[in-house]
């Protein structure tokens, strides 16, 4: 017979220097903790995910504590047996009837606690087994194990975190092994996330002295997956910091995350007649509720895909198994270098669209959820095959429900405009950077939209325009203290949204419940003055409309002392009158314990969370009846507990943790209906997202001078004066003004401009500052200019810098031409296209051919409003072909040449032409482009200079003397009479 299994403690052993790689010293204790006559010899091998461990003879150090006092049951523990011959052959039946019951063949089953590994021939503990289990069904997922006090990685995922957290890994038992406090999981699971990592939270469902008391009180405690987290999906309470209450006043944010965390899913599919590529989009936040759906057609450098991609900025994306490559590196290179994005690969089972459409069907049809519209009934099929996918991923992390009560929103701006947005590659030298003055965390993402999302409708624009007019003329007190309130909120939108997931913290609800209540409560008090203030509709509609916020609840951090009035709560009711009632029995005791001690004041002591303690002296202690338990004791008393107080202060245990899981139940219902006003709550917020970045827009009009755009929706035009570029002008500061410039492009007029001139001479700053002005115009923003008459544009599409895509064989001439095909089929007559130096990648006479009719097509076929910086002079010609509609121009400059004679017939010591840039945009066509000018600048040797000169001023001879002959040729071709060509040839010596 098989003797029971004996559960013992095991001290940590000291691994000092030696490497987690190398050999290591493991030895069996028994239950006294002493070292045992024998040590096993056990080589491990490498199982996918469990880590590797080597184990030899040698010594061992020493148990925690000597190895004395009692022993107690620890499930991770060695498995301790001791077997005879017969249950060894006991076993090994047993073992090959189940080999023989599977057939063989198959997935091996987990091995049983207590029964050796035939591969490892170790035993496996409890924990490890349970581990086990659980990472078979999440191999993609690092996971955190509760066990007491703190959190444990088990095989490569303590590996893993070791590494990235920096925390110490060592063996232990059958398994590398590293753990956490458990008050800090929130800041190491955010650190594992940021890095990429999907992180798994299994938590023990079982409390101690519930389970003490029950019929499983010797086995292990179970353990399920509480959640999922991955950098999209970074909502609930293991990942907030849990504040105290006195400190959430003064907290500026609970939840502390990067302003936007999108997940993106893409999928793909071939036209059945037009045989183009279509893409589907859906982008979700879960932690804010944001939707967007997206259905285009993509050309072969999916420069369209690029370019959403771009303005979303996802940290994840979701992606079919199946995505063809050119996708997948376009949608990875669109993102910022700098931050890890998660890829995740899902079966392309869950893209098809038949599925998908059942998956969506199902979701909505959903008796038991409550949503006001149904989303899936306009969408197309590639769409329906990303909300399918993202409905499914989602499930998994229990966010599925902010899909229900979001409206999937559409841009109809399009732009391929990467160049425009960031001036230097970073936050600072952005457009956003320069407008975005906002006070909130909501204020800042719904800005970042309006940037990157202008509009396309006259009456929406002019509304913000007014808003910014009222605010910038206005004398009303009320908006000041408007944006007051504004400062240090927290991060409501998300807030809110968590608390909808029924994820939240009793210390988040109430920092987000009183905070919309005092908003609710001092926006109430300035109505008066708003309504007789206030004329702009947008903003009367802002701030008078906004809902009744919920009032706060009374809480001080804990869910057991959450529900003051438990009328609607009879569990919790009851569950606290029983422990009124235990605790009504062990104080009535006292008068027991008083006539036995013969002490009449005596009362119970609480020591180290040891309640209801009997303080007796030790000089006393024979008065004290033998049956009494005694807890501890000092050189001066002892403390006891009597058998009948040990009987109820485990049932007082019992009822205290039975009272924290009923009270667990009752908050997540209570969420469930607080959840019911999350779209009214959201609109709310949204109000006050969109005031902020009013304010904003204001503050910025009135510290640049900008002026406001006129609108002309029926007409096709970009027509500004003195014109700047917003964020040169910030960054040059009043010291060194921007030199402003004007612009005139007209539909039925002038639509082309071609710009010609030095480098560095200004070119590509003033069509990146005509870009800009027209973004700002759209957005609702004034503008920085003296006056600007802006028409409404459909996009925006540049084509700008020098790029290649060697992976895919693809040169930067190759890229450049692939980006102006897009633009040629996706512009219209009512975009802005503007290209810089196309043609440059290539021979000269090539390069002049292909910009000389792709600048005349869009000239004669689109009739977009078009600036083109070349540096060509061929190009300017066409303004002769078309004078109404093209018009060239050039950055103004100085030209220093040498005053010597000497100097200039001496070829020996030329040098390049000293250039003054004037940096002001002027009719006409420039000559050259002083290309040395900018080598002088760069420091190039004084000897490459000369020569440089010297080949220039050679090989503008030699086209010089061309251009004569070929003019000389063509008069000679012209003359018909004798006297006249004799004239000639006197006249042309």
């Amino acid at each position: 017979m098989v003797a029971p299994l004996a559960f013992t403690e095991q001290a940590l052993p000291r691994w000092g220097g030696v490497p987690w790689e190398e050999s290591s010293t493991l030895a069996r204790r028994g239950r006294n903790g002493l070292r045992s006559s024998e040590t096993e010899a056990v080589q491990l091998s490498r199982r996918p995910g469990w880590g590797t461990l080597r184990r030899t003879p040698g010594r061992c150090t020493k148990p925690r504590g000597g190895g004395r006092g009692p022993t107690r049951r620890s499930e991770t523990g060695p498995v301790k047996t001791t077997v005879s011959e017969p249950s060894l052959n006991h076993l090994k039946r047993k073992a090959a009837s189940q080999r023989a019951a599977g057939g063989g063949t198959g997935k091996k089953s987990a091995p049983e606690a207590g029964v050796p590994n035939k591969r490892t021939r170790s035993i496996y503990t409890p924990l490890e087994l349970q581990f086990m289990e659980i990472k078979e069904k999440h191999r993609d997922a690092l996971l955190c194990v509760e066990c007491g006090y703190k959190y444990r990685f088990f095989g490569d995922d303590a590996e893993t975190a070791a590494k990235e957290l920096n925390i110490f890994c060592h063996p232990d038992h059958n398994f590398m092994t590293a753990s956490i406090p458990a008050h800090r999981l929130f800041v190491h699971v955010r650190r594992l996330v940021s890095k990429g990592y999907k992180v798994g939270v299994v938590k023990q469902t079982e409390t101690t002295a519930i389970k003490a008391s029950g019929a499983t009180r010797s086995s292990l405690f179970t353990r399920e997956l509480s959640a999922l987290y991955t950098k999209s999906t970074l909502v609930g309470e293991d990942v907030n910091p849990l504040l105290k209450m006195g400190d959430l006043e003064e907290a500026e944010d609970v939840v502390q995350d990067s302003s936007s965390n999108y997940l993106m899913c893409v999928s793909e599919s071939w036209g059945r007649q037009s045989k183009e590529l279509v893409v589907g989009m859906v982008v979700v936040q879960p932690s804010t509720g944001d939707l967007m759906v997206d259905c285009f057609k993509d050309g072969p450098s999916l420069s369209e895909l690029e370019s959403r991609v771009l303005k979303v900025q996802p940290v994840e994306i979701l992606v079919p198994c199946d995505l063809s490559e050119g996708t997948e590196r376009r949608t990875l290179t669109a993102v910022s270098t700098d931050d890890r994005i998660r890829i995740e690969r899902r079966d392309s089972q869950h893209f098809e669209f038949g599925e998908a459409m059942k998956t969506v069907k199902d979701f909505y049809a959903d008796p038991t959820r409550h949503y006001s519209y149904c989303p899936y009934v306009h969408l197309e099929r590639p769409v329906i095959s990303c909300l399918g996918a993202v409905i499914q991923y989602l499930t998994e992390f229990k966010l599925e429900r902010v899909l229900l009560c979001t409206r999937p929103s559409r841009s109809s701006f399009s732009s391929s405009a990467r160049p425009l947005f960031q001036t230097t590659g970073a936050v600072r030298g952005s457009l956003l950077w320069v407008l975005d003055h906002t006070q909130t965390p909501f204020g800042r993402r719904m800005m970042k939209k309006w940037v990157t999302q202008p509009l396309t409708s006259a009456l929406e624009i002019q509304a913000r325009q007014d808003a910014v007019a009222e605010i910038l003329a206005s004398g009303s007190t009320a908006l000041p203290t408007v944006r007051t309130l504004l400062q240090r909120l927290p991060d409501l939108e998300r807030g809110i949204c968590s608390i909808y997931h029924k994820k939240c913290s009793t210390q988040e609800f109430y920092l987000i419940s009183s905070v919309l209540a005092r908003l609710s409560a001092e926006l109430q008090t300035l109505l008066p003055a708003m309504q007789s203030q206030l004329c702009c509709s947008l903003l009367r509609g802002l701030l008078l409309e906004t809902p009744s916020l919920l009032a706060p609840a009374q809480v001080d951090g804990h869910k057991t002392e959450l529900f003051t009035d438990l009328s609607d709560f009879p569990a919790i009711q009851e569950r606290k009158d029983e422990m009124q009632a235990v605790l009504a029995e062990i104080l009535s005791h006292r008068t027991e314990i008083r006539q036995t001690l013969r002490n009449p004041s005596l009362d119970y002591v609480t020591v180290s969370g040891q309640e209801f303690l009997i303080e007796v002296k030790n000089s006393m202690s024979s008065t004290v009846p033998a049956n009494w338990v005694k807890i501890n004791s000092t050189k001066v008393v002892g403390r006891y507990h009597t058998p009948f107080i040990v009987g109820k202060y485990k049932r007082l245990q019992q009822l205290r943790e039975q009272l924290v899981i009923d009270c667990g139940r009752e908050w997540v219902n209570f969420l469930h209906r607080f959840g019911e006003h999350y779209y009214i709550l959201r609109k709310g917020v949204c109000h006050l997202a969109t005031l902020d970045c009013l304010f904003s827009l204001a503050q910025v009009a009135k510290d640049n001078n900008y002026c406001r755009p006129e609108l002309s929706d029926g007409k096709q035009q970009i027509v500004i004066r003195e014109g700047r570029h917003p964020v040169i002008d910030v960054l040059l500061g009043e010291n060194d003004q921007y030199v402003p410039n004007d612009t005139g492009l007209q539909g039925d007029g002038k639509r082309a401009m071609i710009i010609t001139g030095p480098n560095m001479g200004g070119k590509s700053s003033y069509i990146r500052q005509v870009a800009l002005i027209t973004i700002m115009a759209q957005m609702g923003s004034f503008v920085p200019a003296r006056q600007a008459s802006i028409g409404i544009m459909d996009g925006i599409y540049t084509r700008m810098g020098a790029s290649d895509n060697i992976s895919k064989g693809r040169s930067s001439f190759m890229e450049e031409l692939l980006e102006a095909s897009e633009i040629l089929h996706r512009a219209t007559s009512r975009s802005l296209v503007i290209l810089d130096e196309l043609g440059r990648g290539t021979s000269t006479h090539d390069g002049i051919a292909i910009a000389y009719a792709t600048l005349e097509y869009f000239i004669r076929d689109v009739k977009s409003l078009t600036l083109f910086v070349t540096h060509y002079p061929p190009l300017c010609e066409l303004e002769k072909r078309y004078p109404a509609h093209v018009g060239n121009y050039h950055m103004a400059f100085l030209l220093n040449e040498p005053d010597t004679a000497e100097a200039e017939g001496r070829m020996e010591e030329a040098e390049p032409e000293f250039i003054t840039f004037l940096y002001q945009l002027t009719e006409g066509a420039a000559g050259r482009s002083y290309g040395l000018n900018v080598a002088r600048l760069a420091e190039i040797p004084d000897p490459i200079l000369q020569t440089a000169t010297l080949k220039s001023k050679e090989l503008e001879a030699k086209v010089n003397a061309r251009r004569k002959n070929v003019k000389l040729f063509s008069e000679v071709w012209n003359i018909s009479e004798k006297m006249a060509l004799v004239n000639w040839i006197q006249s042309n010596p």
